[in-house]
């Protein structure tokens, strides 16, 4: 009987590779270039497989699932994030999907904190006059950039990651500065934190710093456009390490080029990746990394075990460790 097969979509780090590869009771089909699959290499390879182990970057949608077939009993995403996948497909397959929630908490916010920081105090910028051999000699006024002490921070989103995040700058603020976030949170964990709820509208014009920390969806999608950049603080520091989409990209260029904003801090853009001559890049407050936020081998090794524990589950007929309700 043939062995069902399992198909990987790229190179996991060591560990989760070497956990994949040494299962013994599937077939393995392994996308090896260290790029995207291109979607007619995936379309080709996808029939008949039971198991797929997929990113962020493939788009699961009928016309994938219809040319996979029923054999497919699982799709597993490395990501905690699955606004790839088309629920509404899966859900009427009844194929279940996995994802890599918890684990990926610390990295992001870490990430999230060293932008707040970056952009408060023109890290770029600074790099950028060294490097330049613009380095002057020391004056009162140059290169000030602002500190965090007694500044209000609003946290979009305190969930897993919105929480570890006001954890980790919490410590910045001092006596008089606070937190104050919007959407839903852990009550405990707010109480913990000493965190006010206020309704988004609040929170946008009484923040210094806000980090966007929720998940895209239709209510989120695009919710920083440019009537909000107009009630924020000038001053205010904007950072996003969710999803690039919940920011309208164009209304923060224009946004940006009206001195509406005090500093910005992305780890996610929309489109990924971002070009050299994007606009975005021209502003000297602005400070982009390429998708950084789980970039540690701990935090990745952690999402390839769990994503191959989910998929080779699924093709084994067992509960996923961790699943998306559906």
């Amino acid at each position: 009987m043939a062995l069902p097969k399992i198909l990987l979509t790229r190179t996991l780090p060591p560990e989760s590779q070497k956990l994949i590869e040494n299962a013994q009771d599937i077939e393995l089909l392994h996308w090896k270039e260290d790029r995207s699959i291109p979607r007619d290499q995936l379309l080709k390879l996808i029939p008949g497989v039971s198991g797929f182990l997929c990113l962020l970057t493939e788009k699961i949608d009928s016309e994938l699932l219809d040319i996979a077939g029923p054999n497919l009993k699982v799709v597993s995403t490395f990501s905690v994030g699955y606004d790839h996948v088309d629920l509404n497909e899966i859900r009427k397959r009844k194929i279940p999907l996995g994802y890599t929630p918890d684990v990926l908490t610390d990295a992001t916010a870490e990430m999230t904190a060293l932008l707040v920081i970056a952009a408060a105090r023109r890290m770029r910028e600074s790099i950028h006059t060294v490097e330049d051999g613009k380095w002057s000699k020391w004056g009162p006024l140059w290169m000030l950039g602002t500190q965090l002490t007694n500044k209000t921070v609003g946290i979009v989103g305190l969930g897993r990651i919105g929480a570890a995040t006001a954890h980790r700058l919490k410590p910045f603020l001092g006596s008089n500065g606070k937190i104050i976030y919007s959407g839903n949170s852990d009550k405990p964990v707010a109480i913990e934190l000493g965190a006010t709820r206020v309704k988004f509208d609040m929170l946008i014009r009484e923040a210094d710093v806000i980090c966007i920390c929720c998940s895209l969806n239709k209510q989120t999608s695009e919710m920083f456009n440019y009537d909000v950049f107009k009630v924020m603080k000038k001053n205010v520091i904007l950072v996003n390490t969710a999803r690039g989409a919940i920011i309208q990209q164009d209304d923060l260029v224009r946004a940006l080029s009206e001195g509406l904003l005090g500093s910005v801090g992305l780890d996610v853009t929309t489109p990924e990746p971002l070009q050299p001559d994007h606009p975005l890049l021209k502003f000297p407050n602005v400070t982009v990394v390429p998708h950084l936020g789980s970039a540690t081998l701990e935090t990745r090794t952690m999402m390839g075990n769990l994503a191959v524990e989910n998929v080779l589950s699924g093709v084994r007929g067992q509960p996923l460790p961790r699943a998306v309700e559906l």
